[in-house]
């Protein structure tokens, strides 16, 4: 199964020459989903990592269930000021 094939692109969106890839197409196919961490998972699965690190807002709907299959802690990377706990931050460029 391919990956690529369930994930839908919308050209010009949401400017004109931006092409957006919408996942959502993706995470609801239960088989997609499922191929898709499992896939993941595996490409890591003999890495030393301590955790599974995911970006806003993909990257926690992807990056949760990864972390679970590899039975690593998960950190959500969050634009400044979006959670209440002790966080790091880094300059902008």
């Amino acid at each position: 199964m391919s990956i690529k094939s369930h994930i839908r692109t919308i050209p010009h969106y949401p400017h004109h020459g931006i092409m957006f890839r919408d996942i959502t197409t993706l995470l609801k196919d239960p088989v997609g989903l499922r191929t898709t961490i499992q896939e993941i998972s595996n490409r890591y699965i003999n890495s030393d990592i301590d955790k599974v690190v995911g970006i806003e807002s993909r990257g926690f709907i992807i990056g949760a269930p990864v972390a679970y299959q590899l039975h690593k802690g998960f950190v959500p990377i969050r634009k400044q000021n979006k959670l209440p706990a002790e966080t790091l931050g880094r300059p902008h460029r």
